[in-house]
C-alpha cells in the first residue's frame, strides 16, 4: 500500500499495521530461504537461526519469531557494528566475535546493506548456529576456559565486497572446520537469505518511496514505544530484588551468584546486575549483549502480542552490569555457555524479581537450561559434528500448569527428529519420552522434563553444558520446585559440564529438569 502523504509524521492505524506486516513478512521470507537451502540438521531441522531488518543507523525495524537470544543481542549490538564498517552495494559482512556484536562463536552472523538509488536504507541480517566452528572438540561447544578454545574468532569482516567474494576470509573459515562442505552450504544459505531480504526490502522501499519508508519506520518505533510504556506502566513503581545461582562454571567454581535490582519509575525501567559474580574461568560468562537479550525478552513478554519488534519498544528499558562481571564479561573470557545457559537463567532472575510486583502474571521458574549436548568424531574419513539443545518443563503460573518437554524462553528451536539423527550420524535413540513426575507440585503443576537416551554406534567425543543439576527450578506462591536434571553415561552420573570420550555401545541418558509449581497444593481430606 502506497503511503499518500509523506509530509506527515504519523500514519493511520491501518497503514501502520500493513507497514509492520510487510517488513515482518520480509524476515519470514529470509527465514524460509535459509531453512530450505541449509545443509546441516542444526539449521534445517532444529531451526537454530534468526532473521531481522535494521535501519541505516542500526536500529531494529523488524524480526521474525525466531531465537530470542539471537535477536535481542543483535538489537543491542547492531549500532556499534554499523558504525565500525564502511558499507557499499554488494557487501556482506560476517562475524561471530562475542565482544564485537556476536553471542558465542558457533553463532555466525551475516549482514548485508540495502541501497535504493545509491542511498543506504538499512540492513538485512541473519544469524545461524554452526555445529562446527573449529573448536578442538566436536560440536564446538567445549568446556572451555578461554575464548580461543571455542573455535575460530571472526571479527566483523567483509565476506563479500562490492559483490566479490573475499577469498582469504572464505578459505580461513572453510579450513577451520572438519566439514567444509557443510560449512560452505550453510554459509551459502545465509548469503542467499540476505539476498532475498535485500530484494524484498528494495522492492518495498521503491513501492513506498524512500521518504515514506523512513516515515513508516519512525511511526512504527513511536507506536512500539507507546505500547511498551503502557505495559511498563502496569508494573507498580518501586525496587524489586532477586538472586539465583548458577551450578558451576565447569572449571571447579560453584554457586555463582546472579543478582538483580529492577527499579520502576515514571521514566521507565532500570535493570541493575550489580552484585553478581565476577567473570569466571569457565564459559558461563555473558557478553553484555547476551544479558540484554534476556532483559528485552522478559519485558517483551509483558507486552501485548501486537507490539511490533522494533527499537522503540526498548527505549525505556535501561540496564547496567559492571564490566568484568559474569553478565558483562570482557575479552578473553570464555562464553560458549553464557549464550545458552546464563542467558536462560537471567530470565529466571528477572522473573523472580517481577513476581514481587506482578504476582498474578509471572510464572514459576522453567527448567532453566538448554541442556546442551555436542558430540562427534575427528577421525579422518569419518569426521562428524552434531549439536542439540533439549527441552524441559515449563514453570506453572496463576492461570495454568506448565507445559512438558518444551523449549522455553531464550531458545525457540525444535528437536532433531529421530529419523534424521539416526540417518546422518552413528547414533541410535533408545528412549525419548516425557520424564513424568519431574514438574513441581502445586495448585498449578510445573511441566515435566524429558528423557533422551543415545546409544553410540561408533567411538566419539561428547561435551555437556547443562544447568539446574544442583539448584532446582523454583516454585512460586507456595508451589514446589521442579526436579533437578541428571546426566548419565552407562548409568554413572556425570557433572553438569564435562567432556568425555565414548566408545561404540556406550549409553548416554539426559534427564532434563521440570518446571516449578505455582500455588500451594490443595490438601486432600
Amino acid at each position: 500500500m502506497k503511503i499518500q502523504n509523506e509530509a506527515k509524521n504519523s500514519m493511520n492505524a491501518l497503514a501502520l499495521s500493513l507497514f509492520s506486516s510487510r517488513v515482518d513478512a520480509i524476515c519470514d521470507d529470509m527465514g524460509m530461504v535459509l531453512r530450505n537451502t541449509a545443509f546441516s540438521p542444526n539449521i534445517r531441522d532444529r531451526l537454530d537461526y534468526s532473521c531481522a531488518i535494521f535501519d541505516a543507523q542500526g536500529e531494529l525495524c523488524a524480526q521474525a519469531a525466531h531465537i530470542p537470544v539471537h535477536l535481542g543481542s543483535m538489537a543491542f549490538a547492531m549500532r556499534d557494528i554499523v558504525t565500525r564498517m564502511q558499507w557499499q552495494e554488494g557487501d556482506q559482512v560476517i562475524l561471530n566475535d562475542p565482544f564485537l556484536g556476536g553471542t558465542h562463536l558457533p553463532d555466525v552472523t551475516l549482514i548485508a546493506p540495502v541501497f535504493v538509488k545509491k542511498e543506504l536504507m538499512g540492513f538485512v541480517v541473519n544469524r545461524a548456529h554452526h555445529a562446527d566452528i573449529g573448536a578442538d572438540t566436536p560440536g564446538s561447544m567445549p568446556v572451555s576456559s578461554r575464548l580461543e578454545e571455542e573455535g575460530l574468532i571472526i571479527q566483523p569482516s567483509h565476506l563479500f565486497r562490492r559483490g566479490q567474494r573475499q577469498q582469504e576470509i572464505w578459505e580461513r573459515i572453510m579450513s577451520a572446520t572438519r566439514s567444509p562442505r557443510t560449512a560452505e552450504g550453510d554459509i551459502s544459505a545465509q548469503l542467499s537469505a540476505n539476498r532475498t531480504g535485500m530484494e524484498r526490502l528494495q522492492a518495498f522501499v521503491r513501492e513506498q518511496g524512500r521518504a515514506a519508508y523512513r516515515q513508516g519506520l519512525s511511526a512504527l518505533n513511536d507506536y512500539g514505544q507507546r505500547m511498551a510504556r503502557a505495559a511498563l506502566a502496569k508494573i507498580p513503581q518501586g525496587e524489586y530484588r532477586f538472586e539465583d545461582y548458577l551450578d558451576d562454571d565447569g572449571q571447579g567454581h560453584k554457586d555463582l551468584r546472579l543478582k538483580v535490582c529492577v527499579r520502576v519509575d515514571d521514566t521507565g525501567v532500570d535493570v541493575d546486575f550489580s552484585g553478581s559474580a565476577d567473570q569466571v574461568a569457565g564459559n558461563v560468562n555473558c557478553p553484555l549483549s547476551v544479558a540484554a537479550a534476556a532483559v528485552y525478552y522478559v519485558f517483551r513478554c509483558l507486552m501485548p502480542l501486537q507490539t511490533p519488534a522494533c527499537a522503540g519498544v526498548f527505549r525505556d528499558i535501561r540496564l547496567h552490569a559492571p564490566p568484568g562481571s559474569l553478565l558483562n564479561a570482557t575479552y578473553p573470557a570464555a562464553v560458549a555457555a553464557g549464550n545458552v545457559e546464563t542467558s536462560t537463567r537471567v530470565v529466571d532472575l528477572l522473573m523472580g524479581a517481577l513476581a514481587q510486583a506482578l504476582p498474578e502474571q509471572i510464572p514459576a521458574a522453567s527448567h532453566g537450561s538448554m541442556n546442551n549436548l555436542a558430540m562427534g568424531s575427528a577421525r579422518i574419513g569419518s569426521a562428524w559434528d552434531y549439536y542439540e539443545t533439549m527441552g524441559g518443563g515449563m514453570g506453572a503460573g496463576p492461570r495454568g500448569g506448565g507445559l512438558s518437554a518444551v523449549q522455553t524462553h531464550m531458545t525457540n528451536t525444535l528437536n532433531t527428529p529421530v529419523e534424521v539423527l539416526e540417518q546422518q550420524y552413528p547414533l541410535r535413540i533408545r528412549r525419548y519420552l516425557i520424564r513424568r513426575g519431574s514438574g513441581g507440585e502445586g495448585l498449578r503443576r510445573g511441566g515435566d522434563g524429558l528423557l533422551r537416551e543415545f546409544e553410540f554406534l561408533a567411538d566419539a567425543e561428547i561435551s555437556l553444558l547443562t544447568e539446574r543439576r544442583r539448584y532446582r527450578p523454583w516454585g512460586l506462591a507456595g508451589g514446589e520446585s521442579g526436579e533437578l536434571g541428571v546426566n548419565r553415561l552407562n548409568g554413572e552420573i556425570l557433572p553438569g559440564k564435562c567432556h568425555r570420550h565414548v566408545r561404540a555401545g556406550d549409553i548416554l541418558c539426559i534427564e532434563t529438569p521440570g518446571g516449578g509449581g505455582w500455588g500451594a497444593a490443595e490438601r486432600k481430606n
